[in-house]
């Protein structure tokens, strides 16, 4: 097999970076792609000096093993499979099972802080930056921590004025100058997907 090409989808919170990934998974072959978030990376809290959630700050780069994402992504590159950590965001821990990722011709990596990282950035062979409304960006992360993670509206008003919108200026909006393709409406911009898809397809070799 030939060395995988590495996809990488970065933006905002809420902006549609994962279904743009699943979009694009799903339009090509079986078997023929791949998709690890960044996110599956995050720190376990108990390894921190303060384990306590309301005091560490999960939109800096910091809160993420990127230099573990590294290793695993070299490893894919030179066809050895690796493990990826799962995490769990109710309890803000690594859980005790990972996932066994094999490499193959398109890996998709998605996350807010993947372009922020320089050596990390040097990974991807293309960069897409997904742009969103950031009213829409806002809506869709109350929805996905309330329903899927358990946490208050509260909470997330609190956590988005305090990180998440500064961390989102500091690092994840400087970052889009390094991407080779900005994208509207993510997941739902279906032109932005299908020239992704023939791309992809002609630049690691699958059948269309």
């Amino acid at each position: 097999m030939k060395e995988p090409f590495i996809l990488g989808i970065a933006g905002g919170t809420g902006s549609g970076k994962t279904t743009l990934a699943r979009n694009i998974l799903a339009a090509l072959p079986v078997n023929s792609a791949e998709i690890i978030s960044h996110d599956f990376y995050y720190r376990d809290i108990r390894t921190l000096p303060d384990p306590d959630p309301a005091h560490v700050n999960f939109d800096h780069p910091d809160a993420l093993e990127t230099s573990l994402f590294i290793r695993h992504l070299d490893q894919l590159k030179s066809g050895r499979a690796v493990d990826v950590p799962q995490y769990d965001f109710a309890t803000h821990t690594r859980k005790a099972e990972t996932w066994r990722v094999e490499p193959r011709p398109v890996i998709i990596v998605e996350g807010i802080l993947i372009f922020a990282d320089d050596e990390l950035c040097r990974k991807f062979d293309a960069r897409v930056f997904v742009q969103a409304d950031p009213d829409v960006r806002l809506l869709r992360r109350i929805a996905r921590d309330v329903e899927k993670r358990g946490r208050s509206i509260t909470s997330v008003r609190e956590q988005y004025l305090s990180t998440v919108l500064p961390m989102h200026r500091k690092y994840v909006e400087p970052s889009e100058a390094k991407a080779d393709v900005v994208i509207p409406q993510g997941g739902h911009n279906k032109v932005a997907v299908d020239m992704l898809v023939s791309y992809l397809c002609l630049v690691a070799g699958l059948d269309t």
